[in-house]
C-alpha cells in the first residue's frame, strides 16, 4: 500500500438541490429519504403556519411544512408540479414542500463558505452555508433549524 492511500481524504457531499419561491437551496442526499409528488394533507389546528398539515406515508403520519412559508417567503399555492422531500434529521420525518427538485451534485468539502452574520435578520439561521457554481450562489439549508418546530422570532 502506498503512503497515499492510508490518508483520510474527505470525500464529497452530495446534495440535493430544489427551489423555493424562485431561490435555490440545497440539502445532504444523507438526509432524504425519498421525494413525492404533492398530495393533498391535512390540516391541524392550531399548528404553526408553515405546517401545511399531515398526510398518511405507508402507514406512518407524515408533517408536511411549507418550506417557502418556513423561511418567510409567501407559502406555496400547492399543486400536482409541487414535490415534497422527505427527509430525516435527528430521528424526526418530516416531509418538505418546494416547487420544485433541481438537480443532484457532489462538493468538496472546502466548497463551501459560511454565510455571513446579517444580525437583525433572523431569516439566515436556516442557511448553514453557502455554494457557489458556476454563476449561481446557491443556499445549503441547516435542517436542525428548518425542522425545529420551536416558534420563530416574527417581525
Amino acid at each position: 500500500m502506498q503512503e497515499t492511500d492510508k490518508l483520510d481524504v474527505q470525500s464529497d457531499t452530495e446534495l440535493l438541490s430544489f427551489w423555493v419561491d424562485d431561490q435555490e437551496y440545497t440539502v445532504d442526499v444523507m438526509f432524504v429519504r425519498e421525494l413525492r409528488g404533492w398530495s393533498r394533507s391535512t390540516p391541524l389546528p392550531h399548528s404553526p403556519d408553515f405546517v401545511q398539515g399531515v398526510t398518511n406515508l405507508r402507514g406512518t403520519i407524515l408533517t408536511v411544512l411549507d418550506l417557502s412559508s418556513r423561511l418567510g417567503h409567501r407559502p406555496i399555492k400547492a399543486s400536482g408540479r409541487n414535490v415534497i422531500i422527505v427527509v430525516e434529521i435527528r430521528g424526526t420525518t418530516v416531509g418538505l414542500l418546494v416547487d420544485s427538485v433541481s438537480d443532484i451534485f457532489s462538493m468538496p468539502p472546502n466548497s463551501q463558505q459560511s454565510p455571513p452574520d446579517i444580525g437583525a435578520n433572523s431569516s439566515h439561521k436556516f442557511v448553514s452555508a453557502l455554494l457557489t457554481i458556476e454563476d449561481r450562489l446557491i443556499r445549503v439549508l441547516d435542517l436542525n433549524s428548518v425542522v425545529s418546530i420551536a416558534p420563530v422570532n416574527a417581525a
